[in-house]
C-alpha cells in the first residue's frame, strides 16, 4: 500500500467518484488513477467502489471505512508537513473557511481585515453555503475552519468552540404598522407574511417550533440564505423580515426599521469548528482569537485535548460569551 494510492483514493471520493476530475486535481491521467485504485483493491482483497462499466457508481460499505481512514492518514501527513512549515515559515500558508452569508458579509470582514494586517502572506479562501453545504465541505476535508450557528449534529467530527451570541430582529419598512409596537407578540408578528432564512434540511426550524409551541400559525412568504436578499424583499413589501441582529447595518438600512425581538426568540450562539486531531498553526490560533477574544491558545488546546463534545462544553460553561 502506497501513500500515492491513498491520495488517489481520497481524490476520487472527494470529487463525486469522478475519476477524470480527480486526475485533473492530482495533475495526472485518468488511467493512472484507475490503475492505482485497482492495485489497492487487489491488495486489500475487496472492492472499494461499485462499478457500472468504467464508471464508479458508489462506495461499498467496506470501501467507505478505507476512504475514511485514508483521509485521516493524509491529514496526519499534512500535520507532519505543517509542523515543518510552522518551524520554517510561521507567517505563510493557507486558511480555508466555510461559513454562511451572514457571517461572511457582516461579521468576518473586520476579523479578516485584522488578520490580513498581521499575516499578509497567508492566502485566505472563503466558501459560503448553508449548514448542510458547510458540513459537506468539512466531510471532504476542503476547509480548515467551519463557522455557523446551530446544526451542531452535522459537525460531530469537529471540535466546536462558541464564538459569540446574537439575537433575532424584526425588520419592516418605515411606514409599517409594527413600528408603532415596541414589543410585538408572536400573534401580532404572525399577522403578516414572514421573510426569513432558509430552514435547515436536517431537521425542524427553531423559528417554526417557537410559533408552533405558542399555537400561532406561521405564514412564510419567502426564505433565503442571504440576509441582503431578505431585506430586499422586505423593501418590496413581500413580508416582515426576521433575521440576525448582526445583519442590520444602520447606514445601509436607513429605509427600514429594526425592532428588537429578543423577548420572542432565544439567544443564538455562533461557533467556529476545526477537525479533531488536526494541527493548528500559529496563524490559525490567532484567527480563532480574533474571531472570539476568549479563544486563547491555552483554552483552544484544552478543547483539542478534550475527549468528547460534552467535555468541550464544560470548558465554556461558566464563560460569558461576547454579545453582538
Amino acid at each position: 500500500m502506497k501513500l500515492q494510492q491513498l491520495r488517489y483514493l481520497a481524490a476520487v471520493a472527494q470529487n463525486g467518484l469522478n475519476i477524470t476530475a480527480a486526475a485533473e486535481k492530482l495533475h495526472t491521467s485518468q488511467p493512472a488513477v484507475s490503475k492505482q485504485i485497482k492495485l489497492l483493491e487487489d491488495e486489500l482483497g475487496f472492492r472499494i467502489f461499485v462499478r457500472s462499466g468504467r464508471t464508479l457508481t458508489k462506495v461499498t460499505s467496506a470501501g467507505q471505512l478505507v476512504v475514511d481512514r485514508a483521509i485521516r492518514v493524509l491529514r496526519e501527513v499534512q500535520n507532519i508537513k505543517g509542523i515543518s512549515d510552522e518551524h520554517k515559515d510561521e507567517d505563510r500558508g493557507t486558511l480555508s473557511i466555510g461559513t454562511t452569508h451572514t457571517q461572511a458579509r457582516y461579521v468576518l470582514p473586520a476579523v479578516i481585515q485584522q488578520f490580513r494586517a498581521k499575516y499578509p502572506n497567508v492566502r485566505l479562501h472563503l466558501h459560503q453555503g448553508t449548514s448542510e453545504q458547510i458540513a459537506e465541505m468539512t466531510a471532504l476535508d476542503r476547509i480548515d475552519f467551519a463557522i455557523a450557528t446551530g446544526s451542531e449534529d452535522l459537525f460531530d467530527s469537529l471540535v466546536l468552540l462558541p464564538g459569540y451570541q446574537w439575537h433575532r430582529q424584526i425588520m419592516v419598512p418605515l411606514d409599517h404598522p409594527l413600528t408603532a409596537i415596541k414589543k410585538p407578540t408572536l400573534k401580532q408578528l404572525a399577522a403578516w407574511p414572514i421573510v426569513t432564512y432558509v430552514f435547515s434540511f436536517s431537521g425542524p426550524s427553531s423559528l417554526q417550533q417557537i410559533f408552533a409551541k405558542a399555537g400561532v400559525p406561521l405564514n412564510v412568504a419567502l426564505t433565503a440564505r442571504d440576509a441582503d436578499v431578505i431585506k430586499t424583499y422586505v423593501r418590496l413589501g413581500l413580508g416582515v423580515g426576521i433575521l440576525a441582529n448582526v445583519a442590520v447595518d444602520p447606514r445601509e438600512d436607513r429605509d427600514l426599521v429594526a425592532i428588537d425581538a429578543s423577548h420572542l426568540f432565544p439567544v443564538h450562539t455562533t461557533w467556529i469548528g476545526f477537525a479533531r486531531g488536526g494541527l493548528l498553526r500559529r496563524y490559525m490560533y490567532d484567527f480563532l482569537q480574533l474571531f472570539g477574544p476568549h479563544l486563547n491558545r491555552r483554552l483552544v488546546d484544552r478543547a483539542l485535548a478534550a475527549e468528547s463534545p460534552g467535555d468541550v462544553a464544560k470548558l465554556f460553561a461558566d464563560l460569558k460569551l461576547p454579545m453582538r
